[in-house]
């Protein structure tokens, strides 16, 4: 993860729930170069052969509504998607991006100041993020030290074997 982070973005709507970032049908995939085939078919027939890595998704209210299922950001990650900020995030879907790595980033207003292809610019220790095209910039809080350093090391999954890694090199506890 870099911080600042630019990217091209791409835009949605109010309550984009999981089936509209990927369709219940491929639930029984379990391969994420695989489910990245379907990310956004329908909302955005296109992003799925024209999404770049690094390219960002900005939305409006209540992102990843619906069921609690980890496909949806697990696809946006292997697609390689670099962010999502919207203006506000289902709890759950903020919760499992975050725990796969991949920044999800509530800044309510922002979904105002771009259109699809501008290019954004994400600072995350400083909460800011910015319309290269316009100048037009929101802050937010910035997530806390916790939740960066879980998006630094590729997520939950990655912090644990991380750990587990340095407990074993230290040896064993006396």
């Amino acid at each position: 993860m870099q911080d600042p982070m630019e990217g091209r973005v791409w835009t949605l709507g109010k309550d984009v729930d999981t089936d509209g970032i990927i369709g219940g049908k491929y639930l029984t995939i379990i391969d994420p170069q695989e489910l990245k085939k379907h990310v956004f078919e329908i909302a955005l027939p296109e992003f799925a052969q024209a999404a770049l890595p690094g390219d960002i998704i900005i939305a409006d209210e209540n992102f990843g509504c619906g069921s609690s299922r980890e496909h949806a950001p697990q696809a946006m990650k292997a697609i390689g998607v670099g962010a999502v900020v919207a203006d506000s995030f289902a709890r759950i879907f903020f919760r499992n991006a975050i725990n796969l790595g991949l920044p999800a980033i509530e800044a309510p207003g922002v979904r105002k100041i771009f259109e699809a292809g501008d290019t954004a610019r994400i600072e995350l220790k400083k909460g800011q993020i910015t319309n290269l095209r316009t100048g037009a910039s929101v802050t937010f809080p910035p997530l806390p030290a916790h939740l960066l350093h879980l998006l630094e090391v590729g997520g939950l999954v990655e912090k644990v074997k991380d750990e587990l890694r340095q407990r074993a090199a230290a040896g064993p506890v006396v």
